[in-house]
């Protein structure tokens, strides 16, 4: 008999009733609480590695003017954010840009 375990059957989308016993309660309870983990690890390291580079910068990479960064700026487009008392972007934003997404 083939063993299926609690995440398979959930991607499977099929309603059924599963009996299990408590051994492998605790072990889908581990394997919830390890993905968790992971998942909040990879947030705190994206966070990590956010840079911001300068309005210059910015231009260079999207090839545009100064004045199109201040324009975008206004309408809300790609907004800078003050670091330091100096303008510059989170580069997140500038990389959803040049996936075409909106920010």
């Amino acid at each position: 008999m083939e063993t299926i375990t609690i995440a398979e059957l959930l991607k499977s989308g099929t309603n059924i009733t599963v009996a299990i016993n408590l051994e492998q309660l605790k072990v889908w309870h581990k394997e919830v609480i390890e993905d968790t983990i992971r998942k909040c690890e990879d947030v705190v390291l994206s966070a990590k590695s956010e840079t911001y580079p300068s309005p210059k910068q910015v231009s260079e990479i999207l090839n545009v003017n100064l004045s199109t960064l201040w324009r975008w700026g206004k309408n809300g487009y790609l907004v800078p954010v003050e670091v330091g008392g100096k303008r510059r972007y989170l580069m997140s934003e500038v990389n959803a840009l040049l996936k075409g997404g909106r920010v």
